[in-house]
């Protein structure tokens, strides 16, 4: 190595430091539940210290350091891409979702571990995301298994009473009160406008109703009440985790989940609450992501951020609870109060839609995933478009040559210069931190680096790296399977597995010798480096050095 080094130091006096939201489970912390569990692998020593993931290290070499892609691609399951999970991860999925809405136990159980064997078997490191029902009240369906329409005028039943099989104008809606506080002229609103019928009658919980907006009827169906254009609010006072959701959780932590997203949550107390859980279970290595999706959570939606891992834009789901016209604007304010906050954010729900019938998307919908990225969205989702559609191999090459298109555009246009800085940390230790990945990601900027290294026990540099959004890519190197895992969804970041000693030079010798070997890296490289302040602590110490050093390969 040639030591051209730039040295920013700090030292603080601390004897130990923690970072309470991301805390990767010890050797005790095994996850609990089924009688066969599922663990992820960390292999041998060896093994661990070659665990680039096969398209890091492909993309890496066919585009070159600022070739790569820094927006993360999520993936819904389902019955259309089962077989094809090894093409979505060569495509760059890097997280695969269950909605454990869908489906039975066996077939989730079997595409979870097929998920497991991608990175098991070959070399892939995509994480597993479940996501809970939630007290989704008012879900309507018509018993059959395809789309029915709703012809103006016509006629329907929409009713909680249980029958066999499908009935002609009727919809069986899942809640015994749906109709409670409905008046007669009251607008009934079929996924957020797919359909549209006005309440012509009330008969005992029953509601009649006459179509407005004719349209389509699809199975599972979410309805929403609208009185005078403003949306009928009414509390029902159940609770977020159902005892189906407390059932979906454990089946999650058997098959070895690394994140669950929490439907439907209404305040940081949702939150808290299965969080709470999983620290008694030692189980703080799966994340908790909030799903926003409801007037509730976005009401809530600074303390809900605050408490949780990370966030779900649940585009599709807020859109019958809010004007559609507002949507835009608040997935633009949630995904800056994450940012600000150092949350991971993903924008979902109907990103490429047209993409569940046709081989190529609308260019308004190309336009809608290039605008997340230019929000800095961590990551963006595909849900039926991957889980149902016809095309979903076709979809994710979308999503992933849009957002490249885009970051291209950002760097050139230099825009990160215009994301405003929000303290984060309070105590001294943290707020040094906090200051030093600041700075470093404006070096990289400033020097145009090649890459940034961060040395982290479970994450929370690279987070703060990633919040600054730098031109280079971050590669983290932890020695933790569960914290690799969990860097998965943070913009910009390619977690690595690496066996780590409290040494920085050391680390940095390791690492550069082994992505050398790789072809990786190559002389004349220059790389920014800063470290995780317990990696450069000695023994017994009670103070500890921070730097940044921009290191030049030979």
């Amino acid at each position: 190595m040639h030591p051209q080094t730039l040295t920013l130091m700090a030292a603080f006096a601390a004897a130990s430091r923690s970072f309470p939201w991301l805390v990767a489970a010890g050797p005790g912390a095994r996850r609990h539940g089924a009688a066969r569990r599922i663990r992820a692998s960390t292999g041998t020593p060896e093994a661990a210290e070659a665990a680039m993931d096969v398209v890091s290290e492909a993309e890496l070499r066919e585009k070159g350091f600022m070739g790569m892609r820094k927006t993360k691609l999520v993936c819904t399951v389902g019955p259309a891409c089962v077989e094809a999970l090894p093409a979505l991860a060569r495509g760059g999925m890097g997280v695969a979702r269950v909605n454990l809405c869908h489906s039975d136990r066996e077939w989730q159980r079997a595409a979870m571990r097929a998920v497991r064997r991608l990175n098991e078997e070959e070399g892939f490191c995509v994480s597993l995301m479940v996501d809970t029902e939630g007290s989704q009240l008012l879900v309507a369906d018509h018993g059959g298994a395809a789309s029915v329409r709703a012809e103006d005028g016509s006629e329907w039943l929409f009713t909680s009473k249980r029958t066999n099989g499908a009935h002609p104008f009727t919809m069986h809606v899942n809640f015994n009160k749906f109709s409670e506080g409905i008046l007669v002229g009251d607008d009934l609103v079929i996924d957020g406008g797919m359909a549209a019928f006005e309440v012509t009658e009330k008969i005992g919980n029953d509601l009649r109703c006459k179509c407005t907006d004719p349209g389509l009827l699809l199975p599972r169906a979410k309805l929403s009440f609208w009185r005078n254009g403003k949306l009928v609010e009414r509390n029902f006072g159940l609770p977020t985790l159902s005892a189906k959701d407390w059932a979906d959780i454990e089946f999650g932590i058997a098959e070895g989940v690394d994140c669950i997203a929490l439907s439907f949550v209404k305040d940081a107390n949702d939150i808290k609450q299965l969080k709470a859980y999983l620290s008694r279970r030692s189980l703080e290595h799966i994340k908790v992501f909030a799903k926003i999706e409801s007037l509730e959570s976005l009401k809530n939606l600074k303390d809900i951020v605050e408490e949780s891992d990370g966030v779900m834009v649940g585009r599709g789901d807020l859109g019958v609870q809010i004007p559609l016209e507002q949507i835009p604007a608040i997935q633009e304010s949630i995904v800056k109060l994450c940012r600000h906050l150092n949350k991971p954010v993903i924008v979902a729900s109907q990103l490429l839609e047209s993409m569940v019938e046709y081989p190529t998307p609308t260019r308004a919908e190309v336009a809608d995933v290039s605008e997340a990225v230019r929000q800095y969205a961590d990551a963006v989702m595909l849900s039926a478009e991957s889980a149902i559609g016809a095309y979903p191999q076709k979809a994710l090459s979308v999503l992933r040559a849009a957002s490249e298109r885009m970051e291209s555009w950002s760097r050139e246009e230099n825009m990160q210069k215009h994301l405003p800085q929000h303290q984060l940390a309070i105590a001294l230790p943290d707020r040094i931190s906090e200051q030093i990945c600041n700075c470093a990601a404006e070096m990289a900027n400033n020097l145009a680096v090649d890459a940034i290294f961060v040395y982290t026990k479970h994450g929370h540099m690279a987070s703060l790296l990633s919040r600054n959004r730098p031109n280079p890519p971050i590669f983290a190197f932890t020695d933790n399977a569960n914290s690799r895992k969990s860097m998965n969804l943070y913009w910009g970041v390619i977690p690595l597995q690496l066996t780590l000693s409290n040494n920085m030079e050391d680390n940095f010798k390791k690492t550069i010798s082994l992505m050398k070997s790789k072809g990786s890296v190559k002389p004349g490289d220059t790389v920014l480096v800063v470290s995780d302040p317990d990696l450069n602590r000695p023994c017994a110490a009670t103070s500890v050095f921070q730097s940044i050093q921009v290191r030049l390969v030979d």
